[in-house]
C-alpha cells in the first residue's frame, strides 16, 4: 500500500513516500481500508517533533503522517465489540491515516450515520470534538456568557463560533483579512477584528468576555489576557504563531485575577462512550444544517506537502482534506 511516513523529524525534505505492507490490526484494533484523511497543524508539527516528549501525543519516529481518517472496516480484532467489517467509520488521534489502509484503536473508531458522506463526517469529527469539549467543558458557555474566538475562519473557529452561538454565548472573532471576518460573521459572531489593537476594541465594545480561546499563541497571548473581564478564562488551546515562554503567573493577577489553562481533546476523550457521545452530538448538528463545516479543498495524495504549504500560510479558509481514493463506500 502507499504510505506517507517520516524518519527523522525535520523540514518537507525528511517527508518519504513509499509502498509498504499493509498492517495487521491487534486484538483491539480495525483495520480501516481509507478513502479520505484529514489535514491539520497536528500533522506538520507531527514532523516537525513537536511530540517527542509528549506525554498525551507521543509520536516516535519512524511513523506514518495523518492523525484523522475516514473510511470502511476491512478487517476486526479479536477483543473488538460492537463494529463490523464493511462499516463505514471515522478517527482521529491515531498516527497513520496518509495511507491507504491503517490499524486503529477501536476506542478511537466512529460509525459514521447513513445520511454523512465520509468526507463531511472526516471533516466534521476531530474539529468538532475539539469545538464541543471547548466550548461546553472547558468553557462553560451558556446564555449571559461573552467569549471571544481567535482564528475564527479556521476549521476549528468556524464551528467553535457556531456551537458558542448554539449554547446562548455573545460571541466575539478575531480572522486576519475582511474576507475572513466576514465568515465569522456569518457563523453568528456579533462582531469580528483584526489582530491589531482587538482587546482595546472589545474593551470599547463590552469592556472584556468572560472567555478566550486562544489557538495561536505567543502574537496574541498577552492582548487576550487583556481582552477578559475579571477573574475571566485564557484556554490556550494552540500555538501555531509561537510559544509563550516568559509566562510570569503574577501576571495573571495583576489582569484581574484571570485563570490560564492549557487543554487538550485526549483527555476529554476518556473513553469510547464519552468520544463517540460527542461526535453524535457534532454529526446531529451537521446533519440539522444548525453546524455548516467550512471546507478548505481536498488534495490528491501526492499534494499533501502543496497543502502543508498552504496550511502553514494560513492561505486555508476551513479544513483541507487528503483525498485517498475516489470511491468512499
Amino acid at each position: 500500500m502507499r504510505a506517507i511516513q517520516i524518519d527523522e523529524y525535520g523540514d518537507e525534505s525528511v517527508v518519504r513516500f513509499r509502498d509498504v505492507a499493509i498492517p495487521t490490526p491487534a486484538d483491539d484494533e480495525v483495520l480501516v481500508r481509507l478513502s479520505v484523511a484529514g489535514i491539520n497543524f497536528m500533522d506538520i508539527h507531527t514532523r516537525l517533533g513537536k511530540y517527542r516528549n509528549s506525554r498525551t501525543y507521543r509520536v516516535a519516529t519512524p511513523t506514518t503522517l495523518g492523525m484523522e481518517g475516514g473510511g470502511v472496516i476491512e478487517a476486526v480484532g479479536a477483543a473488538v465489540t460492537g463494529l463490523k467489517v464493511g462499516q463505514r467509520v471515522v478517527y482521529c488521534l491515531s498516527w497513520g491515516s496518509y495511507a491507504d489502509y491503517a490499524a486503529v484503536p477501536a476506542r478511537r473508531v466512529v460509525p459514521v450515520p447513513d445520511d454523512l458522506s465520509l468526507s463531511q463526517a472526516t471533516a466534521a469529527l476531530f474539529h468538532g470534538l475539539t469545538a464541543h469539549y471547548l466550548a461546553h467543558d472547558v468553557g462553560q458557555l451558556r446564555a449571559g456568557t461573552s467569549c471571544l474566538v481567535h482564528a475564527a475562519s479556521g476549521g476549528i473557529g468556524q464551528i467553535l463560533v457556531q456551537m458558542a452561538v448554539a449554547a446562548g454565548a455573545e460571541v466575539y472573532a478575531t480572522s486576519s483579512t475582511p474576507a475572513k471576518r466576514q465568515i465569522a460573521l456569518d457563523r453568528g459572531a456579533k462582531a469580528a477584528f483584526g489582530y491589531e489593537g482587538f482587546a482595546d476594541r472589545l474593551g470599547e465594545l463590552v469592556g472584556g468576555v468572560d472567555v478566550v480561546f486562544d489557538p495561536v499563541g505567543q502574537p496574541t497571548f498577552r492582548e487576550s489576557l487583556r481582552a477578559l473581564r475579571k477573574r475571566g478564562l485564557m484556554v490556550a488551546f494552540g500555538s501555531v504563531g509561537g510559544h509563550v515562554n516568559d509566562l510570569d503567573p503574577i501576571e495573571l493577577g495583576e489582569a484581574g485575577s484571570l485563570f490560564l489553562t492549557r487543554p487538550r481533546l485526549a483527555d476529554h476523550l476518556e473513553s469510547a462512550d464519552i468520544l463517540r457521545r460527542r461526535a453524535h452530538d457534532v454529526f446531529s448538528l451537521v446533519l440539522s444544517g444548525e453546524l455548516k463545516i467550512g471546507m478548505a479543498g481536498e488534495f490528491a495524495f501526492d499534494d499533501v506537502l502543496e497543502a502543508h504549504r498552504r496550511l502553514e500560510s494560513r492561505a486555508m479558509v476551513g479544513k483541507p482534506l487528503l483525498r485517498v481514493r475516489e470511491a468512499e463506500d
